[in-house]
């Protein structure tokens, strides 16, 4: 053997002596995936209610659903790996009504939501007056009905806290404003003013306003409101886009948006900014014609089918809200001889829902009480008669729906109608009660009361449904809705409304998407669908969620990018 053939032989000794060829490292993938999340607790969010470990994102869709290690094998040197510890991770949360821009203004104002004795409002109105520059309005946002005697404040209530310069505090629903002396002086509201159409100024027993005004007259005060401007209306919206993405909301339905508004998000969608898709409404109203029907079509071709940005949605009011009775019922409110007066004729709803029924929009209308529900359903049903199937299909909606009749809740499936609801409203002035104690059950009674917000109803007639906030009616955050809605507490005489913490989260996600034409494109995680996706702090579906705070968001992803991460 010569020396070099030695040598050979002595190096596969050692190499078979340290136990062979040196370990090859695992090839990375040639294609790796941009994020993965591993170690979670990932609901698909389809209908066979699929879970499975972890889910890869490549751009902006989903690359594939996996266990850990497989898709761990995806990650290249630069892949982010984002451990979920657990938790449950959800496709992205969709609020499907909020008001975007004042839900921003309202973050700068005093809130006063969930405040339930008058000495509590009182305290937190003066605390914020007293911080702000001296001269400027007093502006609040959020009481409830509940702390005021006969469930109406007074100016003298207001006075106390803020005598000397203008106050005014909007109620939760939106439907009411509280104001103080200084503000009824500036706008000229006396004992000789007489209420508005469609709107109503308290009075005492004398006849003196009392400083709380109802639907339309909260519009005598526009002559002397401070004016919004472009700058605070950009800066309101910016507050909401991160509000949004702190809690997991990765798409919304506006619910009524000015073209003004409509320039607004499209700016900030073309800085980049827009970290929350949105679906805009337009705004219909009485005596609406077909040249604004134009108008509003125009809009809608100007943002086509941009999944970050559209239109094709029409917003409409039927009647107002129970508390303040001023939502149209079919019999009268408690102790009354009224029921209510819809905002609009049958025969005018009729009109403009068959005229933007013919264009292919999709409408919504507001709808709470039992008359403003079976009119608003007619007047769906009487445009699919006179008109042919729309391109893209009929899926109009009913917003909110807190009292309907028995006969009624099937016709959602007849007629192929949306359930938008709202489910943190039926907890507004006593948490987790599905019919809240005070001016909501007391004003229609307990037999009415017994059907309030009936989205499993609905549900189990065949129909469909969508979960929103109405923001800032009730908070923005989308884990508050998770959670009344899977533990809803059954009143006296109701069916039980509570749903599966599966069918839950379908209505923040599938559902949701269903309820804007975005189904084939959103609110599942599957393979080439958009990546918007939620990391939870914990896994909420393994046993009854136990407060409204525990539904903490840990990541927002949206677009496949990381927008919010919890510190």
């Amino acid at each position: 053997m010569s020396f070099r053939s030695s040598l050979v032989f002595a190096s596969a000794l050692l190499a078979a002596a340290c136990g062979g060829a040196a370990p090859s490292q695992p090839a990375a993938p040639a294609n790796p995936a941009d994020l993965v999340i591993v170690n979670g607790k990932v609901h698909v969010a389809d209908e066979a209610n699929t879970v499975v470990q972890a889910v890869a994102v490549k751009g902006n869709t989903i690359l594939k659903l996996g266990t850990t290690d497989e898709i761990k094998a995806l990650a290249g040197p630069a892949t982010r790996v984002i451990d979920a510890k657990g938790a449950t991770v959800t496709p992205g949360f969709t609020d499907s009504h909020v008001h975007f821009i004042s839900g921003g203004f309202s973050l700068q104002q005093v809130d006063l939501a969930g405040l339930t004795t008058l000495d509590q409002v009182q305290a937190k109105i003066k605390d914020f007056a007293a911080k702000q520059p001296a001269g400027t309005w007093v502006r609040g946002f959020g009481w409830l009905y509940q702390p005021f005697p006969n469930a109406s404040p007074t100016k003298a209530m207001l006075d106390a806290v803020v005598p000397d310069r203008p106050a005014v505090m909007d109620c939760y629903d939106g439907h009411s404003v509280w104001v103080n002396s200084v503000v009824l002086k500036m706008a000229g509201i006396t004992k000789a003013t007489k209420d508005p159409k469609n709107g109503v100024i308290m009075r005492d027993a004398s006849g003196e306003p009392t400083g709380h005004l109802k639907e339309a007259a909260q519009g005598l005060l526009d002559g002397i409101m401070p004016k919004e401007t472009v700058e605070s209306r950009r800066a309101a919206l910016k507050l909401a886009i991160a509000e949004a993405n702190k809690f997991g909301v990765t798409t919304i339905h506006n619910a009524g948006t000015s073209f003004d508004d409509m320039d607004l998000f499209d700016e900030a969608k073309k800085a980049g900014s827009l970290t929350v898709r949105s679906y805009l409404a337009t705004r219909g109203v009485a005596g609406l014609t077909e040249a604004d029907a134009d108008k509003m079509d125009e809009a809608r071709q100007r943002f086509g089918d941009d999944p970050l940005l559209r239109t094709g949605i029409v917003k409409m009011f039927a009647d107002g809200v129970i508390e303040a009775k001023t939502a149209a019922m079919l019999e009268p409110y408690v102790g009354t001889k009224s029921a209510g007066e819809p905002n609009m004729t049958a025969e005018e709803m009729n009109r403009i829902v068959a005229m933007f029924d013919k264009r292919g929009w999709q409408i919504q209308i507001h709808a709470i009480g039992d008359r403003a529900i079976r009119m608003s359903l007619d007047a769906f049903e009487a445009a699919a008669k006179a008109n042919p199937e729309p391109a893209r299909g009929r899926r109009h909606r009913l917003e909110h729906i807190e009292a309907i009749s028995a006969q009624d809740i099937g016709r959602f499936a007849t007629l192929g109608v949306i359930a938008s609801q709202q489910p943190m409203h039926a907890s507004l002035g006593d948490v987790n009660q599905a019919v809240p104690k005070g001016p909501w059950p007391d004003a229609i009674g307990p037999e009415r009361a017994s059907r309030a917000w009936a989205w499993k109803s609905i549900l189990n007639a065949g129909g469909r449904v969508t979960f929103g906030s109405d923001w800032p009616v009730a908070t923005l955050e989308a884990g508050q809705g998770i959670w009344l809605a899977s533990t809803r507490v059954k009143a006296d005489k109701a069916e039980d409304q509570r749903l599966s913490i599966d069918d839950t989260l379908a209505g923040y996600t599938r559902w949701a998407a269903y309820a804007s034409f975005d189904e084939k494109r959103k609110g599942t995680l599957q393979p080439g669908m958009l990546a918007d996706i939620v990391v939870l702090t914990t896994d909420i579906t393994a046993a009854p969620i136990p407060k409204n705070t525990d539904v903490v968001v840990a990541t927002t992803i949206v677009d496949g990018k990381v927008v919010y991460e919890k510190k």
